[in-house]
């Protein structure tokens, strides 16, 4: 009978595959020795692999160039990428090497904007999608880029009352607008409509009523988003069909109408059995808005997207080492991980989302059944899921002899944002470090330290001590 943790994997799952290999029995991802990693740096530890961020973005840009070029597509395809699933510098820095457009979602996110213009990251043709609820900072810096030049500045219209606050902040200067539409959440979410964008049925009068006639404002762009994401569902078709329609009705009214944007939601891989058929999705996105684009003889639209988890999530891992085990009852271990789930994975115990979870070293041992408790006194700071029959298995160990170490993948989105990052800690239990790997040109790794581990005395200051 086959025992080892390594059976469990291979005969569980389609094992090796892309990001993950074993090489005597060692865990590899991305082709980076993680072992080495730690050896140098320790754990806990967050690490960042560059190089995935740019090759999801090239992986969209393919599908959909594909997806059109099947359908003979007249529109274009532009490429934006959510900053919300990650601010950081380093991550602007590689989503920017592949000439890609920006979207916002607060006040707080022009200030970014500004400094990658400075520095000459993006210019004044960058396409700025300026999404969410807009107060009067958010408009009044909108407002500060369109007059700085930014052609592409879009603000999307959250609401009727955005407008006119615009209009106020530009004066006498023309620009251009896009309209979010409300959709119709899934039939088991707590409301009906999201709270996100305007009615449907009030579009086609607002426009008519309040943009046709203004002679500053240019309508450019239908966007369209719902929670659930781009799923292969009768629910995700049916929404898009009902935007699809509202875009060939404006369009037919509004000549200058000329784009769709169907937001984010591509999903990344949260388990080793994900099957999620991209391209299948990206060619019958492409041929629903062509179909019924062409029926109501409506020239089709350029095509946006603002991809973020899809975008940054799985250049994102966490290393553990298991501290301690702890056999609290006659079926129960505890592995004791070495920090906090919920200071660095708070998604697992905030909306219980799982990551794949894979062990580090000892995929020669026998594997067993395990609860993974972190450091915290919560007792909901633990992590029980996983898809091998929703359990987690691990390696056996034995601490002074052969320390275990495991992983968490595809966490590179809203985990440091959602954490508090730089901030107070639940317990004050530290932030761990966060390394940065990359490739040289000769294709050699290299990494930094971007952040050290946070100290008690930057905890201390906050708290005013």
């Amino acid at each position: 009978m086959k025992n080892r943790y390594i059976d469990l994997i291979q005969q569980t799952y389609d094992f090796p595959q892309e990001d993950f290999e074993v090489i005597d029995n060692l865990l590899h991802f991305n082709g980076i020795p993680l072992m080495d990693i730690i050896s140098q740096y320790g754990t806990p530890l967050k690490i960042t692999y560059l190089p995935k961020i740019s090759s999801q973005i090239q992986k969209a840009n393919r599908i959909f160039n594909v997806a059109m070029a099947k359908a003979d597509y007249k529109g274009k395809y532009t490429y934006c990428y959510c900053t919300k699933s990650s601010h950081f510098s380093f991550v602007l820095d590689e989503v920017l090497k592949n000439d890609v457009h920006l979207e916002t979602s607060s006040a707080y996110d022009i200030p970014i904007i500004k400094s990658l213009a400075q520095q000459r990251k993006i210019n004044e043709e960058t396409f700025i999608l300026c999404n969410g609820y807009k107060r009067q900072p958010y408009i009044n810096n909108i407002a500060d880029l369109i007059k700085n030049g930014f052609q592409n500045v879009i603000p999307i219209l959250d609401n009727m009352d955005e407008l006119p606050q615009l209009e106020k902040a530009l004066g006498s200067r023309k620009f251009k607008i896009g309209i979010r539409i409300a959709s119709e959440e899934e039939p088991n979410f707590e409301f009906y409509t999201s709270r996100l964008g305007i009615r449907t049925r009030d579009i086609i009068d607002y426009y008519k009523n309040s943009i046709r006639k203004n002679p500053k404002v240019e309508l450019k762009m239908l966007h369209f988003f719902i929670n659930t994401g781009i799923r292969d569902t009768a629910y995700y078709w049916s929404e898009l069909s009902k935007c699809i329609n509202v875009y060939c009705d404006l369009k037919r009214i509004c000549p200058e109408l000329d784009s769709l944007d169907i937001g984010g939601g591509f999903p990344i891989r949260t388990k080793l059995s994900s099957d999620f058929d991209y391209q299948y999705m990206a060619d019958e996105i492409i041929r629903q808005i062509k179909t019924s684009c062409q029926q109501r003889k409506v020239k089709e639209p350029n095509i946006f997207t603002e991809f973020g988890s899809f975008t940054v999530g799985e250049s994102g891992a966490i290393l553990y080492q298991v501290v301690d085990k702890k056999i609290q009852n006659d079926k129960e271990i505890w592995y004791m991980i070495d920090s906090s789930f919920i200071t660095t994975l708070p998604d697992t115990w905030g909306i219980k989302q799982r990551f794949i979870l894979l062990a580090v070293n000892g995929w020669e041992r026998e594997y067993q059944r395990v609860n993974l408790g972190g450091m915290t006194c919560d007792s909901e700071d633990y992590y029980t899921m996983e898809s091998v029959k929703n359990r987690v298995f691990l390696p056996t160990y034995d601490q002074e002899k052969d320390p275990l170490y495991i992983g968490f993948f595809h966490t590179g989105a809203y985990q440091e944002s959602l954490g508090g990052y730089g901030g107070i800690q639940h317990c004050l239990i530290p932030a761990p470090k966060h390394v940065l790997i990359d490739r040289n040109e000769n294709g050699e790794i290299t990494t930094r330290l971007f952040a050290k581990e946070q100290s008690a005395k930057s905890m201390m200051k906050i708290l005013g001590y």
